[in-house]
């Protein structure tokens, strides 16, 4: 119950004031169930409830997920599983970097969710690439998830690993697992799709006379930019899931998470290479901005030495001297019209000889 606090206002004594209300635990959590032998006990259990069973009868373990829980929501659930307070801060902020942390007997594994958003084509899009958190708590007995942003990708590992109980046998760290695969998966096709813009925009490039703006080649540089960062850091904690010997991830499950550490080192190979590809296409497009500039510098030079030709001569005869040739002449006016004609047609054949106009 919310408590209540007290105001005074002018000769009319305390009025009370209700402090800021707490929106309930249950709004966060998504699922929360029992899990004995690798199935799913029936019936629906409230966080404390379950693993106050699970740990009343030694069996099993709980699995809880939260979707964007506030200060309050996650230090009730954090009381109730016991869980460290810097666990908490950075369940709350949702801004941490991908890394694993371990307190006491309880492993913490941080990931950036990636989601490739669809369009029509580069030039027009907006965002390709957006980006949330996952953050997996592992104990002995109970394996929470916590996700920041959008990522449809993780409403189906419970279903999935429920029709698999063998897996689920493996303990709470199974599921740290799936949710580490999936979002690595998640991870390789973004970088699938992003192959595709790439191609677009170097057949763009290097199709004669496309009009490519190089503000696309940045943006969509900046996009794998930031799906690289989001990607990369995760290798360290996916080799120490695979290497180290992590008290709640038992031996079986670290075989899991080598194949996911190789999917993760192919997918950020990818996208290296991509990134080093939009850079070499950055090259190319300025190469070819440059060499668009200096064609058009030639021809408007060609333009103005054929008209320089008969602005001089127009400017000497208009200097109005009384003794210059031809102006008593009664075809002297045709003739310099005549001859400025003439000597502007040959420069033009002469710069279409030499591809400047």
């Amino acid at each position: 119950m919310a408590t209540i606090g007290r105001r005074w206002t002018n000769g009319a004594g305390p009025t009370p004031v209700p402090s800021r209300l707490h929106v309930p635990v249950e709004r966060a959590v998504v699922d929360c169930g029992i899990y004995v032998d690798g199935r799913r006990e029936r019936g629906r259990y409230e966080h404390a409830a379950a693993i106050r069973r699970v740990r009343e009868s030694g069996r099993g373990f709980v699995w809880i997920g939260l979707h964007d829980p506030d200060q309050h929501q996650m230090e009730s659930v954090a009381a109730v599983f016991g869980l460290h307070e810097l666990i908490v801060e950075d369940a709350v902020s949702g801004r941490q970097r991908p890394k694993l942390e371990a307190y006491e007997d309880t492993l913490v594994l941080n990931m950036a969710t990636v989601q490739y958003i669809e369009h029509e084509s580069v030039s027009e899009a907006n965002e390709i690439v957006s980006s949330g958190e996952v953050m997996v708590v592992l104990g002995r007995d109970f394996v929470m998830t916590v996700r920041h942003g959008d990522f449809p990708g993780l409403g189906g590992i419970r279903e999935e690993l429920e029709r698999a109980p063998e897996r689920l046998r493996l303990g709470p760290a199974a599921v740290m697992h799936a949710v580490a695969d999936r979002v690595v998966d998640s991870y390789v096709e973004v970088a699938d799709e992003l192959v595709g813009d790439v191609d677009e925009l170097e057949s763009a490039v290097f199709t004669p006379r496309s009009a490519v703006d190089i503000e696309q080649i940045y943006f969509l540089k900046r996009e794998i930019l930031e799906l690289k960062h989001n990607i990369a850091p995760l290798l360290m904690p996916l080799r120490r899931l695979t290497m180290d010997h992590l008290e709640p991830v038992p031996a079986e499950i670290r075989h899991y998470f080598r194949d996911v550490q190789d999917h993760h080192t192919h997918v950020a190979a990818e996208v290296t290479t991509l990134d080093e590809q939009l850079t070499s296409l950055v090259t190319a497009a300025v190469a070819i901005v440059g060499v668009q500039q200096n064609t058009d510098m030639r021809r408007i030079s060609a333009w103005v030495a054929i008209a320089a030709v008969p602005t001089m001569i127009a400017g000497i005869y208009g200097m109005n001297f009384e003794n210059m040739p031809e102006l008593d002449d009664e075809y002297g006016y045709y003739v310099v019209v005549g001859f400025m004609v003439l000597v502007c047609l040959g420069l033009f054949l002469l710069f279409r000889k030499n591809r400047w106009l």
